[in-house]
């Protein structure tokens, strides 16, 4: 007969190994090219959690730009100020949402000039060690 505590941990097996392997998903990401050829852009999309654990972003990185730095911004006193996030915890059955004027990507000089259209593969880092890739497409600033 097995003891109920082996028995116990056998049927959680499953659920402790899916928990483990689920990772977020980027969705719908895309880039503001600024005018002016300036040498920051801007990032937006979404990450969804739709794993039973939360999920922690502690970096970006893109072979495209120096630099990727996950920022927000805040109406403050009537003034709008920026600041860099961290962290970026998203809830189990969450969702991050990065757009203009809120949680954002700062993506700082590019390495080479993007078109729109063109496609862009950013990489972040969980704080459990792994990788989660997204991919961003140019897009011309609204007139």
């Amino acid at each position: 007969m097995i003891p109920r505590a082996c028995l116990f941990a056998l049927l959680l097996l499953p659920l402790v190994a899916t928990a483990r392997d689920c990772a977020p998903q980027v969705k719908e990401g895309w880039i503001r090219l600024l005018p002016g050829g300036m040498p920051m852009q801007a990032g937006f999309g979404r990450i969804d959690n739709r794993c039973p654990m939360p999920a922690t972003i502690v970096s970006a990185s893109s072979p495209a730009y120096a630099s990727v730095e996950l920022h927000e911004s805040k109406v403050v006193d009537g003034v709008n100020r920026m600041r860099a996030v961290p962290e970026l915890r998203i809830a189990p059955e969450g969702a991050a949402v990065l757009q203009p004027g809120g949680l954002h990507l700062m993506l700082m000089k590019p390495k080479s000039k993007l078109k729109p259209g063109s496609r862009v593969a950013i990489e972040f880092t969980l704080k459990d060690g792994r990788k989660l890739l997204g991919e961003f497409e140019v897009r011309k600033p609204a007139p």
